[in-house]
């Protein structure tokens, strides 16, 4: 395997936006490894993306350390280093904050801050180790800087909210090693997580409406974004917002009604 090729480690890389982001990323000839929960959703993701010995999938659930950890000896027993993490597994589950039973609270913060943690210490050690710095992407939400009266999205926000303020956090202690931690906060992206939201009578078509530039966005154009992210060498600690502009809008807009709202 060519050691001067730049080596990709993709979370929730097996569909949407994760999907998404290796394509790019092999398409510029990078090596990425990705994660998702089982191997059969990750040799799919394998066949669409025609890489060969470029592309590894490793499954297992990214929130449990163990994951984590034979997620980077993969990538290094392959590649020999890393030189991007990004955090993209993530759950959204857009409904009333006091219907939330426990078990959905626990699977949220146990995939959108455990497995981000997790993930990050492997990288981080890895990247530090190796002695050539690295660049750490998270994949927080544009709803999360801005709360909308029609989404119902209290933990998303919480925890979405928090992981943008944690990328300047971790981007302070992590910048004496040159190691870049910077995140892309999308908005509605149409991906398999998005019909989460079909649910919501009207959603899909009011997001289209409100953005800016009236449509809702792709995981390709997300991809984009984290390419332009990576090659931006002086730049960290910083939120991308990559939203078509719907947080432009006052969130308390009297047209966010919803149908029955």
């Amino acid at each position: 395997m060519n050691a001067q090729r730049k080596t990709a480690v993709v979370t929730g890389a097996s569909s949407g936006i994760g999907l998404g982001i290796a394509k790019a990323l092999l398409g510029r000839s990078w090596n990425v490894v990705g994660n998702a929960r089982t191997q059969a959703r990750l040799d799919e993701a394998a066949t669409q993306l025609d890489a060969g010995e470029r592309f590894l999938g490793v499954a297992g659930d990214i929130a449990k350390p163990d994951t984590s950890k034979r997620l980077f000896d993969s990538t290094i027993d392959r590649f020999g280093h890393v030189d991007l993490l990004v955090n993209n597994a993530g759950i959204f589950l857009p409904k009333p904050f006091v219907d939330f039973t426990p078990d959905e609270i626990e699977d949220q913060i146990a995939t959108n801050v455990k497995g981000v943690v997790f993930a990050s210490q492997e990288a981080a050690r890895r990247m530090i180790a190796g002695g050539k710095g690295g660049h750490i992407v998270n994949i927080t939400a544009a709803l999360a800087m801005q709360p909308r009266s029609n989404v119902p999205a209290f933990l998303a926000v919480l925890l979405k909210g928090g992981l943008n303020a944690a990328t300047r956090g971790l981007a302070l202690e992590l910048a004496p090693h040159g190691i870049r931690v910077n995140a892309i906060a999308p908005g509605c992206t149409d991906t398999p997580m998005f019909a989460a939201t079909d649910q919501l009578p009207g959603y899909r078509e009011l997001v289209s409406e409100r953005a800016a530039l009236g449509r809702v966005g792709t995981a390709d154009e997300i991809a984009a974004a984290i390419v332009a992210l990576v090659q931006l060498d002086w730049v960290t600690g910083h939120v991308l917002v990559a939203d078509g502009g719907i947080t432009l809008r006052s969130p308390l807009d009297p047209t966010d009604m919803l149908e029955g709202g």
